[in-house]
Formats: structure tokens, sequence, C-alpha cells
């Protein structure tokens, strides 16, 4: 079951919020996923940022999370960079302001944190890495850009059997700003609701 500060965060997700605009970018992750389902095989997202520091994670936890809502199974997400750097503190608390239990595995200049959303899940393990890190899918995978940079960057993408890019603006330029907890949580709830419409569309 899924933690209930995170289940309420889930039930508030307003999808009538989202432009049409943006339904049409979201959609062919919506296919992919439904194609996947239809054949029974699994399903694999790896979520590309330049320095998979921020948007990336928030979209890997949050898409893991809102496939365990939806009961879509053997749904398998994973973020990764086109350099690693750290996932950014402020990620890991934004994450846990969801209700998401985040826990430091390894400190150093690139920590390592499990971040659970229900209790007999296996936790999202949380690191900053290359996408072609051994932690991440070789092939079979949809590759979905998380910002324009890295989507203006990586043309193609190895093994990915899709890439799709599904850009969202950069919290990073709150940091320091009065603004920044507000940003953050904001960006995260984006990404959330956004998810929460693909997850919600696939007919199992």
């Amino acid at each position: 079951m899924i933690e209930n500060k995170i289940k309420s965060v889930i039930e508030k997700l307003d999808v009538v919020s989202i432009i049409d605009e943006r339904k049409e970018i979201l959609q062919p992750l919506v296919e992919f996923i439904q194609y996947k389902v239809n054949d029974h095989k699994e399903i694999r997202i790896n979520f590309i940022c330049t320095h998979n520091s921020r948007r990336s994670h928030l979209s890997q936890v949050w898409a893991q999370t809102l496939a365990f809502h939806f009961n879509i199974k053997n749904v398998f997400c994973y973020s990764g960079g086109t350099e690693s750097t750290a996932l950014s503190p402020l990620v890991a608390e934004t994450l846990k302001y969801s209700g998401f239990e985040v826990q430091t595995i390894s400190e150093g200049n690139n920590p390592i944190y499990s971040i659970k959303y229900a209790k007999n899940e296996h936790p999202v393990i949380g690191f900053s890495k290359k996408l072609d890190d051994n932690f991440n899918p070789k092939s079979g995978f949809v590759a979905i850009m998380t910002c324009s940079q890295a989507d203006g960057g990586c043309p193609f993408i190895m093994g990915a059997e899709k890439r799709l890019p599904i850009t969202f603006e950069d919290p990073k330029i709150f940091d320091g700003t009065p603004q920044q907890t507000e940003k953050y949580k904001e960006k995260s709830l984006q990404i959330a609701t956004e998810l929460f419409y693909v997850f919600s569309q696939i007919k199992s």
C-alpha cells in the first residue's frame, strides 16, 4: 500500500489543469506503455536530463509510484544524465514533504538515497549517473528527455526503443531564493500530475 501522505497528495492532483497541447506531448508515452501492457512485456522508462540531479529524479520516483498506484505491473523506472553530478538535496527534501521515506545510504560528492513510496515495495535508489550507467537498462526502454538541453544534445540514445521529449522547466533557477521551497514543490506536483494522467489512461 502507498504511504498515506503520498496517497493524499495523489488524490489532490488535478489533471484538469493539463492543457491539450501538453496532453499531445504526453500521448506517445501513453501509447508506448499501452503497447507493452497489451503485449505483456516489461515497461522500462529512463528519464534523462543533463545533470541527473532534479527533474529526471522527480520523474523517475513519481512514475514508479503512480504505476504502482494504478496497479500497472512490470514497470521499471530509471534516470540518467548526459553527465553525473549529484541528486539535489532540495529534491530529497521535496520528496520527503510529499510523504516519501528518504534515507541516505551513502554520503559523499554523489550521495545515494533510498526512496520508499510503499511499505512492501522495493525503494527507488536515487543517485546521479550517466544515462548509460550499468544501473540503467541497455535496450528495450523508452528514453524520456526531461530537459531541453539534453533533448537537443542527445539526438540518439543507444538502446532506446523510443525517444520522447517531455521537458520541464528547471527548478534550479530558484535555488537560494525565497521561492525555492515553493517552486520545487510546484515542479514536483506538475510532474506528478502529468504522470498521473499518463498512467490513468492505461487499460490493463
